[in-house]
């Protein structure tokens, strides 16, 4: 079997845009939807106070999945994708079991593990990383990117998130 780099390449052309566009899109959406309505619903999930972490989520999704397309500083880009998933997955969906068919957490789970499957590899030939000689790839940015993105959910959490009681608090 002959390696094709080309082919490599593209492949992670394609994976990087459709995983950066997708969070971005996201972002963008929590904007168009009503940032309001989803800072009262962050609130609602024990995210407090709901409006900043509204802010936050959208701001994150936006920046990091337009870098992570573009693939600009690609492991600190995926590890704030893997945060933001992180944080979705444990307060939004975690109750709910894995499968998204039952808004469960198995969406955002692949999500992230592709964000840091790219840091893993590097985001190929064509990535402004490239363009501008920036080769981090490997082991150790898997490890920035997967444990830096849960590690900064885990501290966010422990601070922020005030999961509601059954009596409405």
């Amino acid at each position: 079997m002959v390696f094709d780099q080309d082919a490599l390449n593209l492949g992670l052309l394609l994976l990087r845009l459709v995983v950066g566009i997708v969070l971005a899109l996201h972002g963008i959406a929590k904007y168009r939807g009503g940032i309001t309505g989803v800072g009262g619903w962050f609130d609602s999930e024990g995210l407090k106070p709901g409006i900043l972490h509204a802010h936050l989520a959208a701001g994150t999704e936006i920046g990091a999945g337009a870098a992570l397309a573009a693939g600009f500083l690609t492991p600190l880009s995926a590890m704030a994708y893997v945060g933001v998933m992180t944080v979705a997955g444990w307060v939004g969906h975690r109750k709910n079991g894995f499968f998204i068919i039952r808004e469960g957490w198995e969406y955002v789970f692949v999500l992230g593990a592709a964000a840091a499957c790219i840091a893993t590899t590097g985001p190929g030939e064509y990535s402004l990383d490239n363009a501008m000689d920036i080769t981090w790839n490997g082991l150790p940015w898997l490890i920035v990117s997967a444990g830096g993105g849960v590690g900064a959910a885990i501290v966010l959490l422990a601070t922020c998130y005030r999961p509601p009681t059954s009596d409405g608090d």
